[in-house]
C-alpha cells in the first residue's frame, strides 16, 4: 500500500457512545472527551499509560505556593488558520463554568482563581491555595478558539455554535464537517496539525450503542474498527481468523454507591412500605452489601474473564492507591447475620440503578449485583438504563443505590477522592461528584492537606490514608476493574490500547 493511497483513505469507527454535544466543555464523560480529542487539543496531554506529557503547553512549573507558570507551544494553528496563543487558554478556562452541563467539567479548573497573561506564550495560573496536582487536572482542559467561540459561550448560545459548527474550531488533528446526535460525527484531516498529518483523510465516528450491531457492522465491512467488544463476543472472536482483537487494561473501576441521607428515596421495607430510617447509614448493612458481592464470579462468569476484582477506587500502582487495603471477600452467611444484627432479619428492598450503554458489561454487572443482593435478603429491582437518562437523574440525587464506572484519568488520587470522597463543599472546590452525602471529616482533612502539599511522597501518604479510610467506610464499594476489547478486520490496522479506553483516529495507522 503506497503512502499516497493511505492518505486518501477514510477511517470509519464504530463506537459505543458519542459526544453529548460538540462543546468540549459541556461534559466530563469519557465518550464526550474522546470525541472532543479529535477536534481540540488539551493544555496537557495524557499518554497511553496516563502519564502527563506536553500538549499545547510545552512546560510548566510552580513559581510559588499559589502560582503555576505554563509555557505555550508556538506556531500552532486553529482550523480556521488563526494562531493559538495565551488568550485562547484564558478564554477556555474562564468559559468552562459558564457552559458545563450536569456531568460537570468544572472539576478540571476548580483550583483556578485567575489567569494572568504574561506574554502571548506564557501564562500564570493563580490558584485558590497550593494546587500540587494542577497539571494533572489540565489533561481535560480543552482549548477552544476565543475568537470563534466568543458569541457561543453561555448555556443558551453554546449548542447552536458548537453543534452547528461555527464555534467548533480547534487545533486538533481533524476538522469538524458534520454531526448528527446519536449518529455520525464526520471529520476531515487538518493538514497543518502541529503533531503532523494523520494517516486518514476523512474520519467517521458512528455511534452504535448495541454491542451486537457494532460487531455486525465490523464483519459487514461498514466500519473498520469497533470499541467495547462484549465479553461474550470476545470469546467468539478468538476463533474468528477474520478479526483481530486487541485487549487492554482499563482505568475504569465499577463502584457501588450508597446514599447516606437520612431520608433516601429508593429504599423500602421488604413489603414496599416506607422504612423508619435509611438502612444504608448503618455500617453493618454496608458491610453486608460488600460481603454479598462475589467478585471472582463477576469477573469469570459475568465478564467472561475480562476484568479483575477491585478492592479500591483506583487501579493498583496509581498515585494514592494503598497496598494496605485487603482484597474483598465474599461471605453470604456473614452478610445475612450482619443484616439481622442491624435490625433487618427479613432484609429490605432497594432500587438499583446503573448505565447499560456506557462501559463494557455495565448492565450485566448490575444484573449480577441484583442477584447477589437478593441472595442475602435484599430484594433488588435492577434498573439498567441509558447514560443519557442515568447521569442527569444521578446529578439530581434521585437514587439511593447506584453503580457506575469512574476512571482516575489523571493517574492520581486527588482526581477521584477529591471529587467523590470529599464532602460536597464548593468553598474548597471538592466533592462535586459526591452524590451520596458521604462525609468523613478525617478524609476531608487529608484531601485538603494533600492538595496543598507540593512534595510527592508526603502527598502520596496523605492520599493513601484517605483511600484506606474511605474504603473502610464502605459508602463507595468497588466491584471490578474493567478490561477493554477493540476489534478490527484482521491485518488492517495497528494502534496502542489506551488505559483510558479512548479510540483516537490520529493514533490508528494502517498496517503495511
Amino acid at each position: 500500500m503506497s503512502a499516497a493511497s493511505v492518505s486518501a483513505q477514510t477511517l470509519t469507527m464504530g463506537v459505543r457512545g458519542g459526544p453529548e454535544s460538540l462543546d468540549p466543555h459541556y461534559s466530563a464523560l469519557g465518550s464526550h472527551a474522546e470525541a472532543a480529542k479529535h477536534i481540540y487539543d488539551t493544555l496537557v496531554w495524557s499518554g497511553d499509560d496516563l502519564q502527563i506529557e506536553p500538549g499545547l503547553a510545552t512546560s510548566w512549573k510552580p513559581l510559588n505556593e499559589t502560582t503555576w507558570e505554563f509555557k505555550l507551544r508556538e506556531g500552532v494553528k486553529f482550523h480556521d488558520g488563526s494562531t493559538f496563543d495565551a488568550e485562547d487558554v484564558k478564554f477556555s478556562i474562564e468559559r468552562i463554568p459558564q457552559v458545563s452541563g450536569p456531568t460537570t467539567t468544572t472539576i478540571y479548573v476548580r483550583r483556578v482563581e485567575s489567569v494572568e497573561i504574561i506574554d502571548p506564550y506564557t501564562i500564570h495560573i493563580h490558584t485558590n491555595g497550593p494546587a500540587a496536582t494542577l497539571p494533572y487536572d489540565f489533561v481535560r482542559l480543552f482549548i477552544v478558539s476565543a475568537e470563534a467561540s466568543k458569541d457561543y459561550s453561555t448555556k443558551e448560545t453554546a449548542p447552536a455554535g458548537f453543534n452547528g459548527g461555527p464555534a467548533a474550531v480547534g487545533t486538533g488533528p481533524y476538522k469538524f464537517v458534520s454531526w448528527e446526535p446519536k449518529g455520525d460525527l464526520v471529520l476531515e484531516r487538518f493538514d497543518d496539525y502541529w503533531r503532523g498529518k494523520g494517516a486518514w483523510e476523512k474520519v467517521i465516528r458512528k455511534e452504535i450503542p448495541n454491542d451486537s450491531a457494532r460487531l455486525a457492522a465490523l464483519k459487514a465491512g461498514q466500519v473498520d474498527i469497533i470499541n467495547y467488544v462484549s465479553s461474550v463476543d470476545y470469546l467468539a472472536l478468538q476463533r474468528d481468523a477474520s478479526v483481530d482483537a486487541v485487549v487492554g487494561d482499563s482505568v475504569y473501576i465499577m463502584n457501588l454507591q450508597l446514599d447516606q441521607r437520612p431520608d433516601t428515596p429508593k429504599v423500602y421495607a421488604i413489603d414496599g412500605s416506607k422504612l423508619a430510617e435509611n438502612p444504608l447509614r448503618n455500617p453493618k448493612v454496608r458491610e453486608a452489601i460488600d460481603l454479598a458481592i462475589d467478585r471472582e464470579t463477576m469477573v469469570q462468569i459475568v465478564l467472561e474473564g475480562l476484568g479483575k476484582p477491585a478492592n479500591q477506587m483506583m487501579p493498583p500502582g496509581f498515585f494514592g492507591s494503598s497496598e494496605k487495603i485487603p482484597a474483598r471477600t465474599h461471605d453470604a452467611a456473614k452478610a445475612k447475620a450482619l443484616l439481622a444484627e442491624a435490625g433487618y432479619p427479613d432484609g429490605f428492598q432497594i432500587d438499583l440503578y446503573c448505565t447499560s450503554d456506557r462501559l463494557p458489561g455495565d448492565g450485566a454487572i448490575c444484573q449480577g449485583l441484583g442477584q447477589m443482593f437478593s441472595q442475602i435478603g435484599i430484594k433488588t429491582n435492577v434498573n439498567a438504563i441509558s447514560k443519557t437518562v442515568y447521569f442527569p437523574a444521578q446529578s439530581r440525587l434521585e437514587y439511593s443505590v447506584f453503580m457506575n464506572g469512574w476512571g482516575t484519568l489523571t493517574g492520581e488520587a486527588s482526581y477521584t477522592l477529591g471529587a467523590l470522597a470529599h464532602s460536597n463543599n464548593p468553598d474548597v472546590k471538592m466533592g462535586a461528584f459526591n452524590r451520596v452525602a458521604y462525609k468523613n471529616d478525617k478524609v476531608d482533612e487529608l484531601m485538603q492537606k494533600g492538595a496543598m502539599t507540593l512534595e510527592a511522597d508526603p502527598r502520596r501518604a496523605l492520599y493513601e490514608e484517605a483511600m484506606e479510610l474511605t474504603m473502610a467506610d464502605r459508602v463507595y464499594i468497588p466491584v471490578v476493574q474493567l478490561q477493554t476489547v477493540w476489534a478490527t478486520k484482521a491485518g488492517k490496522l495497528t494502534f496502542p490500547p489506551r488505559f483510558d479506553e479512548d479510540t483516537l483516529a490520529f493514533f490508528i495507522k494502517p498496517k503495511g
